[in-house]
């Protein structure tokens, strides 16, 4: 049984949607605001994190970020009754595996679930094929998740690690966006393709040490991960 903590405010809301959630097959540890969600989150482990926006004592952008530093291998969405794109562009900076505006379909959420932990699953397996990847200058560790390059480490996300393998597995390739949405986020929908973009320029970031290494975008076509 996966399980899921969920932060929502909304007694009745979130009553509901803890019941329906079960009925499912989850396992819910239920947190009536942030603060609450956080100390559930330090004490044990979950398959998955839901969190509302908009909540008392800690809202669900500041839980989002102590969640990544306490695991930063951990999915987690947001739900919203806000359509402001800021917020859609804010969740998905921070990592966010998805953004759900309220109302929504129950069943839709459960897919949107359901896809994402199959998805973090076999991402795990994948990149623990291999143990360490030589990248010009850098040194990947894929069973730590560590990308080093001489006295500079990144500890990575499950995502970032996975897209850095695809990337590596195709250097020096012009790859449609498409291909990268597919193989990587398992979906090319606007959302996926707007979370490509934020790890794409956490990745250049990564990988500014070495001027040998580049990821170039072609405007309408893709991206090409250059290693000379």
């Amino acid at each position: 049984m996966k399980t899921i903590l969920l932060a929502e405010d909304d007694l009745d809301f979130g009553n509901i949607l803890k019941q329906y959630l079960e009925i499912s097959g989850f396992e819910i540890t239920w947190a009536k605001d942030g603060a609450e969600a956080l100390d559930y989150f330090k004490a044990q482990s979950y398959d998955i994190c839901v969190f509302d926006v908009m909540m008392p004592k800690m809202d669900g952008f500041t839980l989002a970020e102590n969640i990544i530093d306490v695991n930063p291998e951990c999915p987690f969405i947001f739900l919203t009754a806000r359509k402001l794109k800021e917020d859609k562009i804010k969740g998905l900076k921070l990592g966010a595996d998805d953004y759900i505006v309220k109302p929504f379909e129950a069943d839709e959420l459960v897919l949107r679930l359901n896809n994402i932990i199959r998805r973090a699953e076999r991402s795990f397996k994948t990149i623990q094929q291999t143990e360490v990847l030589s990248i010009s200058t850098y040194t990947f560790d894929t069973k730590r998740l560590v990308l080093n390059c001489q006295d500079y480490t990144k500890q990575l996300t499950q995502k970032e690690a996975e897209l850095i393998l695809f990337l590596v597995n195709h250097k020096n390739q012009l790859l449609k966006r498409e291909e990268v949405l597919t193989a990587v986020w398992e979906n090319d929908d606007f959302f996926s393709g707007r979370s490509m973009d934020v790890f794409i320029s956490r990745l250049r970031k990564y990988f500014q040490h070495d001027p040998s290494i580049s990821i170039e975008s072609k405007r309408n076509v893709g991206l090409e991960f250059k290693v000379s």
